[in-house]
């Protein structure tokens, strides 16, 4: 089966290098309108350029059909213009990749408050803004393909990263409530994880490895998340062309007798709570409340 975009609108975000430009490129070529939006700044969300331009123009030498869009992510305003701009040019927005985001790398010690608050904005509010702009014409459309970009740093942890981890795991979080609302309306919401050697990570990687985990080792993951037979509410991890999900999981625990509900009671019981034989991966928050009926129950 040939996964196709012929008669889709899709919009990615932070398009004008790296995973966006090849995302952006390969759906164009799988027959999708593109919106190619970026501010065009540098990888700390300073300046400006015209890359965007320059990966539209990339596109329609191919034969494929795009627009560029230099709206800032952090302006709603500005993304209600473009999503509004692909409707009016095209008909609708059928497919959204949020790959925007920028680094402040610092240890917490070291981290402004200035410098967390800007990546949360750019990577949750920013990905929240675009989401927000489409959501309701994806629900009048009754179709929507909607792509969140997590990271390693957020699923696991990483030195120095402390506010890109809470902005990805933030995004992880944001997929699963939007997976649920999205579900009558036909609308399917997945998270990518994505290991690539671009200008946000290439003085990370050793120099023999960024050429393994190209960008364009990433896509075919992604556009399978977008595509119309998509799963939802996945985590999905990609790089030099190998793929694996993430869960979140939940283990069945045990109910404490009264009694021994206090801190020493949670001690003693503590390798029952963290013992992983017969997890579940919640599908909604309720989840929770119901696995702690189910251990209250079997006290008895």
């Amino acid at each position: 089966m040939t996964i196709k975009f012929d008669g889709r609108v899709a919009i990615v975000t932070g398009a004008g290098g790296g995973l966006g430009r090849a995302y952006a490129l390969e759906l164009a070529r799988r027959g999708a309108k593109v919106v190619v939006n970026d501010l065009g700044g540098s990888r700390d969300g300073t300046g400006h350029s015209d890359a965007a331009l320059q990966v539209v123009e990339e596109i329609r030498a191919a034969g494929g059909t795009a627009m560029s869009n230099g709206g800032s992510v952090t302006e709603y305003e500005q993304m209600v213009e473009m999503v509004a701009k692909a409707k009016e040019e095209w008909g609708g927005v059928h497919v959204l990749i949020n790959n925007a985001g920028i680094l402040r790398d610092k240890s917490f010690a070291k981290m402004e408050p200035a410098d967390f608050d800007l990546v949360l904005k750019v990577h949750v509010s920013g990905s929240a803004n675009v989401t927000k702009a489409c959501w309701d014409l994806m629900r009048e459309q009754a179709y929507g393909r909607i792509l969140m970009t997590a990271s390693s740093t957020g699923l696991y942890g990483n030195f120095g990263q402390a506010n890109y981890g809470a902005a990805k795991l933030g995004l992880a979080g944001l997929t699963k409530t939007l997976h649920l609302e999205g579900a009558k309306y036909n609308i399917r919401c997945n998270t990518i994880a994505p290991v690539a050697g671009t200008r946000m990570t290439e003085d990370i990687f050793p120099a023999e490895l960024f050429e393994k985990f190209t960008p364009e080792n990433v896509v075919p993951a992604a556009l399978y998340l977008v595509s119309e037979d998509a799963p939802t509410n996945m985590i999905i991890g990609a790089g030099a062309g190998a793929f694996h999900a993430a869960y979140v999981t939940m283990t069945p625990g045990v109910a404490l007798p009264e009694g021994e509900r206090t801190p020493e009671g949670v001690a003693a019981a503590w390798e029952k709570i963290i013992d992983r034989n017969g997890e579940i991966v919640p599908q909604s928050g309720s989840e929770q409340s119901m696995n702690v009926m189910k251990a209250l129950m079997a006290l008895g």
